[in-house]
């Protein structure tokens, strides 16, 4: 399975960068990952409705830009489907087995995501109620998309 992270920024942190890349060392046995970023829009400091409007559809074009057609595309949004790691790596395994040979998440940048990718995913996906910096998000859902292979592998892995 190819699976795509289509992401907004770049990552600074050398300890985030550490742990992806460790991470996506991990899935390299299970799937060909990619990890695509778009360029961020810089907010000014209380910008209005419309101007964080502005930004988050600038950022999602960027990303229209690069996801394929066909790809099944997961949105990572604070509204959508809670699942545990069990039902994750149910669905990816359903996606696989279904023929979703090419499977896209999207992680927005700090305003999130422009309505058009929210209207392009197949499916929104909450990880908590709780808001996360973008560049933390993409490690948990690296460490989580290698905990549902471990699953789907039937190998052993912290509960």
């Amino acid at each position: 399975m190819n699976i795509t992270l289509y992401t907004v920024g770049k990552i600074k942190e050398n300890f985030y960068r550490q742990a992806i890349e460790e991470y996506s060392k991990r899935l390299g046995r299970y799937c060909k990952l990619k990890i695509i970023e778009v360029a961020d829009e810089k907010t000014p400091d209380r910008a209005s409705d419309a101007v964080e409007m502005q930004i988050k559809d600038k950022e999602g074009e960027r990303l229209l830009k690069q996801i394929k057609d066909g790809t099944f595309l997961i949105a990572l949004a604070i509204d959508g489907k809670k699942m545990d790691s069990v039902a994750f790596s149910d669905q990816l395994h359903t996606l696989g087995l279904h023929g979703s040979s090419d499977v896209g998440f999207v992680i927005g940048g700090s305003l999130g995501l422009s309505d058009a990718i929210l209207k392009r995913a197949d499916l929104k996906l909450s990880f908590s109620d709780m808001t996360f910096p973008h560049q933390l998000m993409r490690v948990i859902l690296l460490e989580q998309i290698y905990r549902a292979y471990r699953i789907i592998s039937n190998e052993p892995y912290h509960k």
